[in-house]
């Protein structure tokens, strides 16, 4: 008798070893929180790089039913996961049209581009292009046009429905942010546009002056704390989980890790985690990181492998294998603890995180 075999490409995989949760409540409250600090201002929101890390089949629809109805992305590419969802007139590609083939997708779609030279200004006026927003450095020198570019006469011939810059030092206290918007008036005063847009996260706390007509919070949105004043406002939305694939008894003397890097001074219960800085979770992680336990600590004992973290289980001797335990990654703790920014421990969380279990269903 023949046994035929289904293909393996048509077989599901197993559950991942890895699993991102998502607080869908407190992102929910967080772009609330936002938006009430915004005042009269809409709320946006930029969910470039797959919302910052957290998927955005999951971030947008939570974001659209809190009331959210502007999108930012930076490449072209990360619209289809958004339009999924919301409108595709509600979105706008931070980078612009740098080709005919990023025009033609706009127009189809109608998704808003975000014009940043007077190069993109002809390309999409040369192709009869509709609304469109428009970048305006104010002091970043990043993407924008050069504020000697406001008089020029191709931007007469576009229909702006937005105008945005971006803040560079909003996180600080520093006379920079008053020269931005200083710019950013004489912005609004020569370059005629439905509407106007300078604050990002930190941004919206800088108070009305910095609101204009839509805020466009990122990582505030997703648990990050760019400012003291969003301490004890802003909620820790992300909770990244790892599986127990293995459980070691350590004894004195015992080299662990790449390097051995630590050496067991007395015996450990050791556990092996399926996660690594393919991962996210780099070797700044080494020797000093932390996971968790039904609240119970676990030091990452040596180096951080590519796949795999070693840690300490000898306070929860009930933890074995295919146990999950959490990734500390309270994100201000984390940055500092950790020296990566608050938007370096969100976006480098890498693809081998299921991204599709409810944090509440589960926790």
């Amino acid at each position: 008798m023949v046994t035929t075999l289904p293909d393996p490409a048509l077989v599901p995989p197993p559950p991942a070893a890895l699993r991102l949760r998502l607080d869908a409540a407190a992102l929910a409250e967080n772009w609330r929180a936002l938006a009430r600090m915004s005042g009269a201002a809409a709320t946006g929101a930029a969910v470039k790089a797959d919302a910052y890390g957290l998927g955005a089949a999951r971030v947008v629809p939570t974001l659209a039913a809190a009331g959210c109805r502007d999108w930012f992305v930076a490449h072209w590419s990360e619209v289809p996961d958004v339009i999924a969802h919301v409108p595709a007139g509600q979105v706008a590609v931070l980078h612009g049209p740098l080709n005919a083939a990023d025009v033609a997708f706009a127009l189809r779609t109608g998704v808003r581009p975000v014009l940043n030279s007077l190069e993109q200004v002809a390309r999409w006026h040369e192709a009869g292009g509709g609304a469109c927003h428009v970048m305006v450095d104010t002091g970043m020198n990043r993407l924008g046009l050069a504020m000697a570019d406001l008089g020029h006469p191709l931007l007469a011939r576009i229909d702006i429905d937005l105008v945005l810059s971006h803040l560079a030092s909003a996180d600080e206290d520093t006379a920079q942010n008053a020269q931005q918007l200083a710019r950013f008036a004489q912005v609004r005063s020569a370059l005629p546009g439905r509407r106007y847009s300078l604050a990002n996260s930190a941004g919206i706390a800088l108070g009305a002056d910095y609101h204009a007509d839509l805020t466009r919070p990122g990582i505030a949105l997703y648990g990050g704390i760019p400012r003291r004043d969003f301490a004890g406002t802003i909620g820790q939305t992300a909770y990244p989980e790892a599986a127990v694939v293995q459980v070691r008894a350590l004894q004195p003397g015992d080299r662990v890790g790449y390097n051995a890097t630590f050496v067991a001074d007395r015996p450990i219960r050791a556990g092996i985690l399926a996660t690594g800085y393919a991962d996210g979770y780099l070797r700044c992680w080494s020797n000093i990181g932390a996971f968790s336990f039904r609240d119970k600590i676990l030091p990452v004992l040596g180096r951080v492998s590519m796949d795999l973290v070693i840690v300490d289980l000898s306070a929860a001797p009930e933890c074995g294998e295919g146990d999950w335990v959490a990734i500390d990654y309270a994100l201000p703790a984390a940055s500092a603890a950790s020296g990566l920014s608050q938007y370096e421990l969100l976006t480098l969380l890498g693809r081998r995180f299921s991204r599709s279990a409810d944090f509440n269903a589960i926790r």
